[in-house]
């Protein structure tokens, strides 16, 4: 799994973060987060799309055991790496948007491209 930032979590529930970060990125397009949650998760985002443009039986068991939704592999498979077909890496964009109140943490917006 790329990335080696603990984010104060045990690894299951690092993990479990990351997969569904992952998915509700896939879903909707864009998150908001932390800037270090940020930048793991486009990590594994970008990975789940480069496996989603070969689309082969191999790849696609690899996706459907990491996102937790089947509709949104799906998706993954028939939308998103389609689009990035000709596009060798770079399909998500962090843009940095200040500090959240309650604690100060720097937030940004992850996107796809």
């Amino acid at each position: 799994m790329p990335g080696t930032r603990k984010l104060g979590r045990t690894t299951d529930s690092r993990k479990a973060m990351m997969r569904a970060m992952v998915t509700y990125l896939l879903e909707n397009g864009k998150i908001e987060t932390t800037v270090t949650r940020a930048k793991d998760v486009r990590s594994m985002a970008e990975k789940m799309i480069t496996l989603g443009k070969s689309g082969d039986l191999h790849t696609k068991r690899q996706v459907y055991s990491y996102i937790t939704k089947e509709d949104v592999a799906k998706k993954l498979f028939d939308e998103i790496s389609p689009k990035y077909a000709d596009r060798n890496g770079g399909y998500t964009r962090i843009v940095k948007i200040g500090v959240r109140r309650g604690d100060a943490a720097e937030m940004a917006i992850l996107e796809l491209v």
